[in-house]
């Protein structure tokens, strides 16, 4: 077939990264829903259903990815052009509703002309060609090269570096991944698993989950891996990813899920997805990850001398709380990010005082002398300054752990044990599978509290200076210390 000028373009500039322009596009322009510390992204005018995302990796953890992503949304709005958030990679063909359709890059999105106006609240099909490019600065996220192959880091604005889409937790989908490796090579993803081919000299593996995802918790490992079964509460298969050479070294940490799955459970009720288990990957990321279903650790947080058990543990528990606390339940937008980790870092706490015997009382005292000198350094928890453009991760800051886990921990002395517990199980309950705003955690505490609690919240989630703890008159802020010195579980320094 003789080559169009939109193909000839294709085939001229294929191995640029996202840069072919359309003669009959205007100038595209990147767009955002407003999120105001990630303002280009996420993209109006639909909702993502679902994500179909084919990979095909060659053996190489530094070459790109073959990859077909295919996004079934609805509009939301009319639409002559459908903007993606895609950053690494290059772009083949696009297709909307089976047409081909001219492409454009602007900054981080890729600007799709549809081949006709789509009015709202229709179904589209957007059919993407590219690869998936590895070979990028890690320390921005999306792949994580390890050392027998790749995992994935996407938050907290990088699975667009991976896969086209939508990359914001407002817009969660049910996701299949279809990977094609090596035979030798073993892969699992979030979800649960739905079938595998075998070829000459390959495999493809199917997986899908049974619960919307946000972009940001998207997790595939490919490697030479073992992938080890046990049984969690209620029959919930769990299931971990290892260096396959690390099975039996890595046991005595992994076996300890189930029970830490049925302590949550004990705190705020039924695990929310299909499966659970952990992924430990041989590389160095200087965090660990609450991926959906599947979350990330170092191999070295297991196999080093640096970190006591009792340590390593509360880390255990503060992935698998995000599973609620993040993953079933998401920020609407990035400054709801107090949400998760002040959460995840609450159940850490507590797990490490019913278990190890760190009493709350001083952890949460200590935060709260540092608190002040926090929030000058990052914002208030509910309004965290812009992480700088060249390190995002710097988002995740003291201030968004210790220092709004002390939050709730205010907020449990303001309204008492009973209602608390309350507050935590229904907020979980109500929420589920859905994206949720600070205001609607403020309004659902009020509630269940029978009183208004909007200056108890103004002054804990908004205030410059942390106001004063209930039933501890005594504690004071030192203003003096060290912004930087608390601890922050998935950017762990080495603990006291």
């Amino acid at each position: 077939m003789p080559l169009t000028s939109r193909r000839l373009r294709a085939a001229l500039l294929a191995t640029a990264s996202v840069t072919l322009v359309a003669a009959t596009l205007p100038a595209p322009a990147p767009l955002g829903i407003g999120d105001r510390l990630f303002p280009h992204l996420g993209n109006p005018g639909y909702d993502v259903l679902s994500y179909d995302i084919s990979l095909t990796y060659k053996g190489s953890n530094t070459k790109p990815l073959d990859a077909v992503t295919t996004i079934d949304a609805r509009t939301t709005a009319p639409l002559e052009r459908i903007n993606l958030d895609f950053a690494r990679g290059d772009v083949r063909s696009v297709e909307v509703n089976g047409t081909n359709s001219d492409f454009a890059a602007a900054g981080e999105d890729l600007v799709v002309d549809a081949p006709s106006p789509v009015p709202a609240g229709a179904p589209v099909r957007i059919t993407v060609r590219h690869t998936s490019d590895p070979s990028g600065d890690q320390a921005n996220g999306g792949w994580v090269r390890t050392s027998d192959g790749l995992a994935m880091a996407n938050q907290a604005d990088a699975a667009h570096r991976v896969f086209p889409g939508n990359d914001h937790p407002s817009d969660k989908a049910y996701f299949t991944f279809r990977v094609t490796a090596p035979k030798g090579i073993t892969v699992v993803a979030g979800g649960l698993p739905a079938g595998k081919r075998d070829h000459a000299g390959s495999s493809t593996w199917t997986y899908r989950t049974e619960h919307p995802m946000a972009t940001e918790l998207a997790q595939v490992s490919i490697g030479r891996s073992a992938v080890l079964h046990r049984t969690g509460p209620h029959g919930l298969p769990v299931r971990d990813v290892v260096p396959a050479a690390d099975a039996e070294k890595l046991e005595p940490w992994l076996k300890k899920t189930p029970s830490q799955l049925a302590w949550m459970e004990e705190q705020v009720g039924p695990y929310p997805f299909e499966t659970y288990g952990l992924l430990v990957a041989d590389t160095e990321t200087g965090f660990e990850l609450e991926t959906q279903t599947l979350s990330l650790f170092e191999r070295s947080m297991f196999t080093g001398t640096g970190y006591p058990e009792w340590y390593v543990e509360s880390v255990m528990v503060h992935e698998l709380a995000h599973q609620w606390f993040g993953n079933s339940v998401s920020p609407r937008s990035w400054s709801d990010l107090w949400l998760n980790e002040g959460h995840a870092t609450w159940y850490e706490a507590r797990y490490a005082e019913e278990h190890a015997q760190k009493p709350l009382e001083r952890r949460m005292r200590e935060a709260y002398a540092r608190s002040d000198a926090w929030r000058a350094a990052g914002g208030p928890p509910a309004h965290p300054d812009v992480p700088t453009p060249d390190h995002k991760i710097s988002l995740f800051r003291p201030v968004v752990y210790d220092g709004s886990a002390l939050i709730l921990y205010a907020l449990r002395e303001e309204i008492g044990e009973a209602a608390f517990d309350r507050l935590e199980r229904t907020w979980v309950r109500a929420h589920r599978n859905r994206s949720a705003t600070t205001r609607q955690f403020t309004d659902l505490a009020s509630t269940i509290a029978g009183r208004d609690l909007t200056a108890f919240f103004d002054g804990w989630l908004y205030g410059k200076k942390t106001p004063p703890m209930p039933g501890h008159p005594d504690w004071r802020t030192e203003a003096t210390r060290g912004a930087g010195d608390g601890r922050s579980p998935e950017r762990a320094p080495k603990p006291e």
